[in-house]
């Protein structure tokens, strides 16, 4: 028999002289996994986050409608309704910033989550660090960052990107091509601004992986390799010529203007 759903409100009262960036702001966890619930919630908790905790899609789904939190954080593999039919039910109603969590194996309903609008994704086992930023970024990319948050953080990443028919805007993580938007995940954005801020110059897996990932967490060469993948076939589905990334075997990616 299944157990019955988990469903808690939690927040931590901030702590003075402490700057939580995430005051204000709620945070809606789904996973059957109460070990991860728990230490993801402390986590956002520690920056002031208010957050939910589901154990299952099913549990969750009527709670996101009724009163959506500011994003949410799905696994893929749960009991009853798995994160991937939850997020094409949330997004039949309203437009919820959504972030999965994967493992290895799940490649194929990591893409079709991507497919149906998720914004990004991040592979167990995982860093609550990561987790933390991805979830900051994602906030000030949809313009949430609110009268509590941390604007200086969007200004610090710096002007507009150009180059040829690329456009990247770093302060709301958008991008187009030729005029045509192309939605990236934040960790695809990253890759992408470390590749284009010096288009001809090589950058190896290693540099791109310290672009996109904190300095505590290890990504191997295959992570690097598929998010190049799911660039290309973003932007070959506004441009089915694009080839401005390129790849130079043995040494890296580089950015070509095009």
């Amino acid at each position: 028999m299944d157990s019955a759903p988990t469903h808690t409100d939690v927040q931590t009262p901030a702590t003075s002289g402490e700057p939580r960036d995430g005051v204000g702001r709620t945070i809606a966890l789904v996973d059957d996994d109460k070990n991860i619930l728990t230490s993801v919630s402390i986590a956002l908790q520690a920056e002031g986050f208010v957050t939910r905790l589901y154990s299952d899609g099913e549990a969750a789904l009527g709670a996101l409608l009724d009163n959506p939190p500011d994003l949410a954080v799905f696994d893929i593999k749960m009991p009853r309704m798995d994160g991937t039919e939850l997020l094409r039910r949330v997004r039949q109603h309203i437009d919820l910033p959504v972030i999965f969590l994967t493992s290895k194996d799940d490649e194929q309903d990591e893409e079709a989550g991507l497919e149906m609008g998720a914004d990004d994704y991040i592979a167990k086992p995982f860093s609550l660090r990561l987790l933390v930023a991805r979830i900051r970024a994602i906030l000030r990319r949809n313009g949430d960052s609110g009268a509590n948050g941390d604007p200086a953080a969007a200004i610090e990443t710096g002007a507009s990107i150009q180059r040829g028919r690329l456009v990247m805007d770093p302060t709301r993580h958008m991008v187009s091509w030729d005029g045509k938007n192309v939605s990236l995940t934040v960790t695809e954005f990253l890759i992408l601004e470390a590749l284009a801020v010096r288009p001809g110059v090589i950058k190896s897996r290693n540099q791109l992986m310290d672009a996109a990932y904190p300095d505590d967490v290890f990504v191997d060469d295959r992570t690097v390799d598929s998010h190049i993948k799911r660039l290309r076939r973003k932007f070959r589905m506004v441009d089915n010529q694009f080839s401005s990334i390129e790849t130079l075997y043995g040494a890296g990616y580089s950015f070509t203007d095009g």
